[in-house]
């Protein structure tokens, strides 16, 4: 258990008081710890900051982290607990997409403002976007389409996708798929392999691939499926005669892992912090290194951009109401480590960017290069086009 003024995972009843705001967290802190436990350290830095900032107009920010166990039953019951007995003003948190769904449906039942950080699916501010859930991340749609340019411009016909099978994992696969046939009428997708979750039989998915032998494969894994697939698909040689186009594996929380292993040539989206030259993301970088000793990956942006946000929100609302919150996050602006980003009124989506590369290794280590960032809002879809996917907006 851990506790502290500002960052508190407590399982005793809290004593409250007039002057904080509390937010209650939910995440899959025991699942995904490559990446939330630089999401928990993103998070701390800056509530630190927040509060030595005269805080939210005078009242300190204090985050309640709660672990989701992994599962959608587990999320709603930490949410609940969040609202009943520790008195939390707003929700925040999701990084696992379908468990991000259902508690964007909690919020919505209970009338409760919910930022969801890190889920990707494309469902959480579009089919079942709802008016009480606002997204900080970039989605499948946006990160398949930062990466379809080069994609396309691959000129392979004969595709392979490989993919965890639940939310985030099918929704991305159904973006790349809608937009390569747009693009490129006349390519096949010869194979599809999609793997449970966290328990990939890496073997046989590669086999499987060597097997239909395609020219180019779309690749969805992360976390430690990811590692196992690079590392048979090495033993194999399945990349050696192979484009590979794959989403998240340039975060370090997911390259770092495979190390001389690292497949180059593969064209990505991640998080190059060593190769970022700009203002606002020195600041960061310094900051977090001093205070962690450590150097941020993925997940520590994430933290970070979701306190950012939230203060900013909460800043303009003068308010904790979730009227006031949604109001407050139509239009707002901020500046971030990654740059200026805003929230759009219509589908609640945020224009946060990702970085696109090729993954080559030096002194032993994954890296990206030929580095590029992509804003998120050169890569969202019209309002026109939002009002068809998103029916329920007014």
């Amino acid at each position: 258990m851990m506790c502290s003024a500002v960052l508190t995972i407590c399982s005793s009843t809290a004593v409250y008081a007039e002057n904080v705001i509390r937010v209650g967290e939910i995440n899959s802190y025991k699942t995904i710890p490559a990446f939330l436990e630089p999401y928990r350290k993103g998070i701390e830095l800056a509530v630190e900051q927040v509060n030595a900032d005269n805080g939210i107009n005078g009242k300190k920010l204090e985050v309640i982290l709660r672990d989701d166990g992994g599962t959608q039953n587990n999320a709603i019951r930490e949410a609940q607990t969040l609202l009943r007995r520790d008195k939390v003003d707003l929700l925040a948190g999701g990084f696992l997409s379908h468990i991000a769904l259902a508690l964007a449906d909690f919020a919505k039942n209970k009338k409760v403002f919910f930022l969801a950080g890190e889920p990707l699916t494309d469902k959480m501010v579009w089919e079942n976007g709802n008016e009480y859930t606002f997204r900080l991340r970039d989605s499948t749609y946006m990160k398949v389409a930062m990466l379809i340019d080069d994609a396309v411009a691959l000129k392979k016909k004969r595709w392979a996708l490989v993919y965890p099978n639940y939310e985030y994992g099918q929704s991305a696969v159904e973006s790349f798929k809608k937009m390569m046939k747009e693009r490129q009428p006349d390519i096949e997708f010869v194979m599809e392999q999609a793997t449970p979750f966290n328990n990939i039989d890496a073997n046989s998915v590669v086999q499987a691939l060597a097997d239909v032998k395609p020219d180019a494969i779309f690749n969805v894994l992360f976390s430690t499926d990811l590692t196992k697939f690079v590392r048979a698909g090495n033993t194999r040689q399945l990349f050696k005669d192979v484009s590979v186009v794959s989403l998240l594996t340039g975060e370090p929380e997911y390259l770092d892992p495979l190390g001389s292993d690292t497949p180059k040539g593969w064209i990505v989206t991640g998080y190059p912090w060593y190769a970022i030259n700009t203002p606002e993301h020195d600041a960061f970088l310094k900051a977090y290194q001093a205070k962690f000793n450590d150097y941020p990956r993925l997940g520590s942006i994430v933290g970070y951009m979701t306190i950012q946000s939230l203060a900013a929100g909460l800043r303009k609302a003068k308010s904790t109401k979730a009227e006031d919150l949604i109001e407050a996050f139509k239009g707002l602006e901020l500046s971030t480590p990654l740059g200026q980003i805003s929230y759009r009124s219509i589908d609640h989506q945020s224009t946060m960017g990702s970085y696109i590369g090729r993954l080559d290794v030096k002194d032993g280590k994954g890296i990206m290069t030929d580095i590029r960032y992509v804003d998120g809002k050169d890569v969202l879809p019209s309002d026109e086009e939002v009002l068809k996917l998103r029916p329920q907006v007014k």
